[in-house]
C-alpha cells in the first residue's frame, strides 16, 4: 500500500492552509486507472443533478456518476471558451501565461503546448500508464503546410452565418495540395504531448473534415465540405473534407474507440489514462436519428445533450464490462458553459435553464461561462452521493494525479495546480484560497474565498471593476466594488503577485511565456 500524503499547495505569501493526510484503501486504488471525460459546451444547468428544478433534459448517466461519486458545486474551467480551458486542464498551468491570452487556437495554428511542457498524459506515462487522447484536440499542431500552400487552406468561400458565397467544388490545384499535405505526418499534436494513442477530430466543426489517428489523417480529404453542412449550427468553416463525410458519425466513433481502448488495456492488465474530450454538445448539432426529438424540447441542442449522455453511459458500461470500474477514477466535467447561440431563449421558455442559477453563458467571465459540472467517481475512496462545495478547478487535476501517483512535480510544471485528493478522501477544508478564471476575450476574474473580483467595468460603467460575494449573490447581480475599495485593492495586489511570480503554488519564480496583459485595459496599452 502506498501512503498518500496530502500537501496543501498555496502561494506562500498569499495562501495559508494546514497539511492533511490520507491513505488509499489498497494498492489498486492507490494507483487507479484514470478516465477524464470533457464535455464540450455543456452548461452547469444542463446536467440534471445540478439543476433539479429548472433542468428539463434527462441526463441519467451523468447523474449516475454523481450518485456514485462526488459532485463539486464550485468547480471551474480556466476560461469561458475551449482551447484555453483544455491547455489548463492538461498542464496544470493557467492559459494566460502563454500566447493565448484571449480567444482560441486558430485554424491550422501552431501547438499551444510547448514540447517540453509536462501534461497529465506525460505524467501518467512516467508511471508506466498507457495513455490515450480520444476526441477533440483544438490545441494546435505543426501542420505541414508551407507558406506557398496556405492559399489552398484558407479563404475557401466563407463561414457559417458569415454571408458571401460558399464554394462547393474543389479545384484541381487545391486537391493536389491537399494530397501532398495530408499524406504527411502531422507533428506537434497529442502523440507528442504525452499520449501513446490519439484518435479524433482536431475540431469537429472546422477542417480537415476527417478523423486523425496518431499523427496522420484517416484518408486524404479531397473535397470541399458541402455548403448545406455550413448552416443551422452544423459546421462553421469551409475546408477540405473526405467525400461523404458525416458530422453525425463523429460522436459515436469516439465512443466506439474509447470502449475499445478500455477493453484492450483491461485485457492486457495495463494501468491506463484515457483523456476523452468529447465533441458535444458543441456544434455541429449533428444529432443522430435515434436521438432526434428525444428531449421533447424541439431543440437539436437538447437532443444532443441526451446523445452525449448516452456516450458517457457507454464508457461507464465499458469499465464495468472490462471489470475495472472499481479500480478507475472517473472525472466528468465541461470545458466551459453552454453557448447561448444554440437557442437558449426557447429552452428557457420551456423551463430549461442551461446555466442554472448562474449569470451568462459560454465566453463570459461571469459564473455561467466557467463554473461547470465537476464530478469524480472513485470507488473505495470517494463516498457515493457526496456533494462538495469547496473551490476547485480543472487546473488542479495535475497536482491531484501527482499526489495519487506519489510523485513531486518539477518546479516548472503544474505551477497553478492544487491537489484536491484530500477532498476526494472526505476532508472539507479549502485546498486553494484563490483562483483565476477569464472570459474568452481575456478579461480575468480573481476568486478569493466567496469574493470574486472582475477586472472589467460593469455594464453601466459605474465602476472600472466589479466585486461580488458569491455566498450571498451567486447570480452576480450586486456589484460591491464601490462599497469595498480596500478589498478591491487587496485582491488586485494578489492577482499582480500571481502574475509576476509565474505561479500560484509554492516554489521558485517561473517565467510567463509572454508579457501578461493587465486589465482593465487602457486604450493604446500593450499590456
Amino acid at each position: 500500500m502506498r501512503a498518500l500524503v496530502h500537501r496543501i499547495f498555496g502561494l506562500s505569501a498569499l495562501a495559508l492552509a494546514d497539511p492533511l493526510a490520507g491513505t488509499a484503501t489498497g494498492a489498486a486504488r492507490a494507483q487507479p486507472n484514470i478516465v477524464v471525460i470533457l464535455a464540450d459546451d455543456l452548461g452547469y444547468g444542463d446536467m440534471q443533478a445540478y439543476n433539479r428544478e429548472r433542468g428539463k433534459i434527462p441526463t441519467p448517466h451523468m447523474d449516475r456518476l454523481a450518485a456514485e461519486g462526488m459532485r463539486f458545486t464550485d468547480g471551474h474551467s480556466s476560461s469561458g471558451c475551449c482551447s484555453p480551458s483544455r491547455y489548463t486542464l492538461l498542464t496544470g498551468r493557467y492559459h494566460w501565461r502563454t500566447r493565448l491570452q484571449s480567444g482560441i487556437v486558430g485554424l491550422w495554428e501552431k501547438p499551444l503546448i510547448a514540447p517540453d511542457r509536462l501534461t497529465i498524459g506525460r505524467l501518467a506515462q512516467q508511471q508506466g500508464y498507457r495513455t490515450a487522447c480520444i476526441g477533440k484536440w483544438h490545441l494546435g499542431s505543426d501542420w505541414p503546410i508551407t507558406p506557398e500552400q496556405r492559399g489552398h487552406f484558407a479563404g475557401l468561400g466563407g463561414r457559417a452565418g458569415g454571408g458571401g458565397t460558399v464554394a462547393t467544388i474543389a479545384t484541381d490545384a487545391q486537391r493536389a495540395t491537399w494530397r501532398t499535405v495530408f499524406a504527411q505526418r502531422i507533428p506537434g499534436g497529442p502523440s507528442e504531448r504525452g499520449f501513446d494513442e490519439y484518435f479524433g477530430t482536431d475540431v469537429p466543426n472546422w477542417p480537415p473534415y476527417c478523423f486523425i489517428e496518431h499523427d496522420r489523417t484517416v484518408g486524404i480529404p479531397s473535397e470541399l465540405l458541402p455548403a448545406e453542412k455550413l448552416v443551422k449550427n452544423q459546421a462553421s468553416l469551409q475546408g477540405p473534407a473526405l467525400p461523404g463525410w458525416k458530422l453525425e458519425d463523429v460522436l459515436p466513433a469516439l465512443a466506439d474507440r474509447a470502449v475499445r481502448f478500455i477493453g484492450e488495456q483491461a485485457a492486457a492488465k495495463r494501468s491506463f489514462l484515457l483523456y476523452l474530450p468529447l465533441t458535444s454538445p458543441h456544434t455541429p448539432l449533428a444529432v443522430n436519428a435515434g436521438w432526434r426529438g428525444r428531449s421533447g424540447l424541439a431543440s437539436d441542442y437538447a437532443d444532443l445533450v441526451m446523445e452525449t449522455d448516452a456516450a458517457v453511459g457507454r464508457v461507464l458500461a465499458a469499465l464495468m464490462t472490462a471489470g475495472v470500474a472499481d479500480q478507475t477514477l472517473v472525472l466528468f466535467t465541461s470545458d466551459n458553459g453552454c453557448a447561448s447561440y444554440i437557442g437558449v431563449p426557447p429552452l428557457e421558455a420551456q423551463g430549461h435553464f442551461p446555466s442554472g442559477p448562474l449569470r451568462d453563458y459560454k465566453a463570459s467571465v461571469y459564473e455561467g461561462g466557467h463554473r461547470v459540472p465537476f464530478v469524480v467517481r472513485w470507488p473505495g475512496v470517494v463516498k457515493a452521493g457526496t456533494v462538495n462545495r469547496q473551490l476547485v478547478g480543472q487546473v488542479d487535476l495535475m497536482a491531484t494525479l501527482a499526489e495519487i501517483f506519489g510523485v513531486t512535480l518539477p518546479a516548472d510544471a503544474g505551477e497553478d495546480s492544487f491537489s484536491f485528493l484530500s477532498l476526494l478522501q472526505g476532508a472539507d477544508r479549502a485546498i486553494r484560497s484563490h483562483a483565476v478564471n477569464t472570459a474568452c476575450a481575456g478579461s480575468p476574474s480573481l476568486r478569493e474565498g466567496a469574493w470574486k473580483l472582475i477586472l472589467a467595468p460593469d455594464k453601466d460603467g459605474a465602476t472600472p471593476v466589479q466585486l461580488y460575494n458569491l455566498d450571498d449573490d451567486l447570480g452576480e447581480t450586486r456589484n460591491l466594488a464601490a462599497a469595498q475599495p480596500e478589498r478591491v485593492q487587496s485582491m488586485r495586489a494578489r492577482f499582480e503577485t500571481i502574475i509576476t511570480q509565474g505561479r500560484s503554488t509554492p516554489g521558485p519564480v517561473q517565467r510567463n511565456d509572454v508579457p501578461v496583459v493587465r486589465y482593465p485595459r487602457v486604450a493604446g496599452s500593450k499590456g
